[in-house]
């Protein structure tokens, strides 16, 4: 995770802090709203993500509202102090990566199989 918090710092500049929340938030949502299956397999396919969520979840960070969907999502980065834009660059950012990362099918599948994600990425 740590190249991941990386390029949101330099590309998106939110501190490292809001980074790890965001990625948090948005791996929530993407288990949360997504084919289980393949959210896991993107998941373990990410070093440390799996260990950022549970850092999260232990916080409090990834269910600070009790709003679902990616309409929750955008509302959870935004209450941790991302402005509409970041939340937008943040999403394209973290979307691109895994997609670098895991590929573009398992990635496509998920983002496919949300409704309203891909207009966001």
């Amino acid at each position: 995770m740590d190249e991941l918090i990386a390029r949101l710092v330099a590309n998106v500049g939110i501190d490292k802090g809001a980074a790890e929340k965001a990625i948090g938030i948005i791996l929530e949502f993407l288990r949360k709203d997504g084919p289980p299956d393949k959210v896991q397999a993107l998941i373990d396919r990410l070093p440390g993500a799996e260990q950022l969520l549970q850092q999260q979840e232990s916080l409090g960070g990834a269910s600070m509202f009790a709003m679902g969907g990616i309409m929750g999502a955008g509302t959870k980065m935004m209450g941790a102090g991302l402005s509409m834009g970041q939340v937008q660059g943040v999403t394209r950012e973290i979307i691109a990566y895994a997609r670098e990362k895991v590929g573009d099918d398992l990635v496509g599948e998920i983002v496919g199989s949300i409704p309203g994600l891909s207009q966001f990425v």
